[in-house]
């Protein structure tokens, strides 16, 4: 059976690894209110391989922009774990980086008129939404994360609701010369990507790391055929983490 995890990469799982899963989170939710103080440290009890590889990849991903100014771009967030986990790694890596802004895009409806042509028969319109007014939830927590971090009176984030072909355009043009040190490219599709990546060239500089979170996933064409039309990758040096096979990114300039 076709599933997809929390980062919308296609897996197969078998009837067994779902049954594991699904343990796991009726175990995780009745532990928590018994772990104290200290639940957030012990819930790590129920993480899956599948989640800490996540973490991995993106451990792998932040430590190629620690040398570089600018800011950092996730477009397609949905719950905003990527998110979260990039703030906690700025706060790790660089807690004094006060320029270092982490801004989110997304629709919060999911797909938006997926193309079969171009992205395949898997996405489906409203794939991966979240409830209604979500994005005020996770600001919230993000909020929460910030005010963790050292300097957590500057507020170091944005969200950004809506279509993100216009969204990213807006940005831009509010944002004229902006250097961006790492853009990920997670909406799966294809229309969005290639209407971000063309309006973002002028954004990056040298070094810029951009990811494409389903180059590799069959069942998301739509990424690949986006990257090709716009950058050609037959230019590109593409780069893999074993950790998380479905995705990969290049290097601006390398």
């Amino acid at each position: 059976m076709l599933h997809t995890n929390g980062n919308n990469e296609a897996t197969q799982r078998t009837a067994e690894e779902e049954e594991n899963l699904l343990n796991f989170r009726d175990i995780h939710v009745g532990l928590i209110p018994k772990m104290g103080e200290s639940w957030n440290q012990h819930s790590l009890v129920t993480l899956t391989r599948q989640t800490l590889s996540r973490v991995l990849h993106y451990d792998h991903l932040y430590r190629n922009i620690l040398n570089m100014p600018g800011v950092i771009l996730e477009l397609g967030v949905q719950w905003g774990g990527g998110l979260s986990q990039l703030m906690a790694l700025r706060g790790i890596y660089e807690p004094y980086n006060h320029t270092r802004k982490i801004i989110g895009f997304d629709t919060f409806a999911g797909f938006t008129k997926p193309e079969q042509k171009k992205d395949g028969s898997f996405p489906q319109e409203g794939q991966y939404s979240t409830y209604p007014g979500y994005e005020l939830d996770l600001e919230r927590i993000l909020s929460i994360h910030e005010r963790e971090s050292p300097i957590g009176h500057i507020k170091k984030f944005d969200l950004i609701k809506g279509d993100v072909s216009k969204t990213v355009l807006q940005w831009s043009k509010s944002n004229p010369g902006t250097p961006v040190a790492m853009v990920i490219f997670d909406m799966d599709i294809y229309q969005p990507t290639r209407d971000a990546l063309e309006v973002l060239i002028p954004h990056f500089s040298k070094g810029t790391v951009i990811v494409f979170d389903e180059l590799m996933t069959a069942e998301f064409p739509g990424e690949l055929r986006a990257l090709n039309e716009v950058l050609q990758m037959r230019d590109l040096k593409l780069h893999q983490n074993p950790h998380q096979p479905g995705a990969a990114w290049t290097i601006w300039g390398d």
